[in-house]
């Protein structure tokens, strides 16, 4: 097998998703010197040298909240990744630092690691996409060996594949989508569609190209009509949005009785927003609007097909405990969500990961809830003496039912999100929507109300917005913090104001309040008129 460094993986895991201050930190990304002190473990641990194990591999200790509870790996040090529920709720994961896959039983609370016989000793890579198949089959990717991995849970086999590869590819998220796989190589781009029938090692495929030279692939989505949507784009640059007609490709080719038909006859192409430049995770929900994150940012978008519009939306800031800001380097922290999904209900989700967080975005009520994650690895910010501080890497999460699954890759944990439980505030805004002029400012009261039996300490308000025409801030100076009375409701006053150099448009603002668990916002529509 070929052998690549973990250099592109850490590139990921810190370049793209970590802030440009944050990266210059102290020990932040500090090369594997192979001749760093090394105590030998017999554990995937061994895989560092003595300094880099705080950072890599965690506490491996457990937390929980209201809403969220952890579990912590058997086996230390492994890096868990791409993550994925089987038809019976069961949770798999590859792990990054041992090869393996492994499972963890949410009614046992068990966890069982099986063994990869044929990886290498001391092999390591980033396993991104992962997807259960209807027959049983669990396939997932594997950026160091350029592989596409087959395991039968029956009988506990492991099958590699080798991806179709020309020059530098990395296969990074994987869906099992009818009868093919669909991958997108990251720095191959392209995106690939490959028969997951076949039993040998040789996979026949189709690779659709990029429309935009020398960019990378983001991730994918298939719409009602089985349309493909991704993403090309440049590295702090902008990029477009691709929409592939798949069905109407293969009718043309299956007419024509040529199955090489120029693939850039079924593609459209859409520019990118000026302020979307880090596409990463893609979804569609079911009135056809296409969902992109943005982990340049604090930022996520919906694109309308139908108006070939984008809408900006925003997250809440990062709490201070993620980033710590010891040295006060750190002026402007962003959330940096990643991937998105949606749930049976329609709602988006999706990791927020410089803010440990996992997201709920509800587009029908145009409400957010954004749940922290407890476990910290302080190598992983500007924490210092801090405590209770920095980042566990939530790389990848997994939706069933009422549940979100999720890995912690430097914490060596998984994690699961109980969205069923009652949140203990609500929101709501006296208008959904207003109207202004440029240099206009309009007055307006939001509530949050208590939906508990006792009081919440240490509440804090939301007033977020994405652009720098816009302004939110209380009529009246509020506490940092403040207490709200279970029998309560506390109304904000709030002005909304625009520059006298805004742009025309329709834009998002976040309003709402949060505790140390959990944050619950909704979006005003704030229209600025011509």
């Amino acid at each position: 097998m070929k052998k690549k460094g973990l250099l592109v993986a850490v590139f990921f895991g810190t370049i793209l998703l970590t802030s440009t201050v944050a990266i210059s930190l102290p020990n932040l990304m500090a090369p594997f010197d192979p001749d760093s002190e090394k105590t030998i473990t017999g554990t995937p641990a061994d895989n560092f040298p003595d300094v880099q194990r705080a950072q890599f591999c965690g506490s491996s200790i457990a937390k929980s909240t209201t809403f969220v509870k952890e579990y912590s790996i058997p086996t230390v040090c492994t890096n868990p990744l791409a993550i994925v529920n089987d038809f019976e709720g069961k949770v798999w994961f590859t792990q990054t630092n041992t090869g393996k896959l492994a499972k963890f039983d949410p009614v046992t609370e068990s966890f069982s690691e099986y063994d990869n016989p044929s990886w290498p000793p001391n092999g390591r890579s980033m396993m991104w996409g992962i997807d259960y198949s209807p027959d049983g089959s669990i396939w997932y990717t594997d950026e160091t060996f350029d592989s596409i991995w087959r395991f039968t849970p029956q009988d506990e086999k492991y099958m590699r594949l080798q991806y179709p590869s020309e020059g530098d590819s990395l296969p990074q998220k994987l869906k099992v989508v009818g009868s093919q796989i669909i991958v997108n190589d990251f720095t191959g781009n392209k995106i690939t569609f490959l028969d997951p029938t076949q039993s040998n090692e040789e996979l026949s495929f189709l690779s659709l190209p990029s429309p935009v030279s020398d960019s990378v692939t983001g991730d994918f989505a298939i719409d009602a009509d089985n349309n493909v949507w991704y993403t090309n784009w440049l590295f702090q640059q902008g990029g477009v949005l691709v929409k592939f007609d798949q069905e109407g490709y293969r009718a043309s080719a299956a007419s024509s009785g040529n199955e090489f038909l120029p693939l850039m006859d079924h593609i459209d192409v859409f520019p990118l927003p000026e302020t979307l430049l880090t596409p990463n995770g893609a979804t569609v929900t079911e009135d056809g609007k296409i969902w992109l994150v943005d982990t340049s940012s604090s930022n996520f978008f919906s694109y309308d097909p139908q108006t070939e519009t984008f809408t900006q939306y925003i997250t809440s800031d990062p709490a201070l405990s993620t980033y710590g800001n010891s040295t006060g380097i750190i002026k402007a922290p962003i959330s940096r969500p990643y991937w998105i999904e949606t749930n049976d209900l329609g709602q988006l989700v999706f990791n927020e990961q410089t803010a440990n967080r996992i997201a709920v975005m509800d587009p029908k009520s145009q409400s957010l809830v954004e749940y922290f994650v407890p476990s910290m690895n302080p190598n992983w910010g500007d924490c210092g003496e801090i405590e209770n501080c920095g980042l566990a890497q939530i790389f990848d999460f997994s939706i069933h039912g009422d549940k979100i699954w999720f890995t912690e890759w430097v914490e060596n944990n998984i994690g699961v999100v109980d969205t069923s439980i009652e949140l203990p505030m609500d929101i709501q805004l006296d208008s959904n929507t207003v109207y202004l002029k440029k240099g206009q400012s309009i007055d307006l009261t939001f509530v949050v109300s208590p939906q508990s039996s006792e009081d919440l300490i240490d509440v804090s308000l939301i007033l977020s917005d994405s652009q720098e025409f816009l302004n939110i801030f209380p009529k009246v100076v509020q506490p940092e913090s403040f207490k709200l009375d279970f029998d309560a409701p506390r109304s904000v006053e709030i002005t909304v104001s625009s520059s006298e150099n805004a742009v025309p448009g329709t834009y998002k603002v976040l309003l709402g309040a949060q505790i140390d668990e959990v944050s619950v916002s909704k979006f005003l529509t704030v229209v600025i008129e011509s």
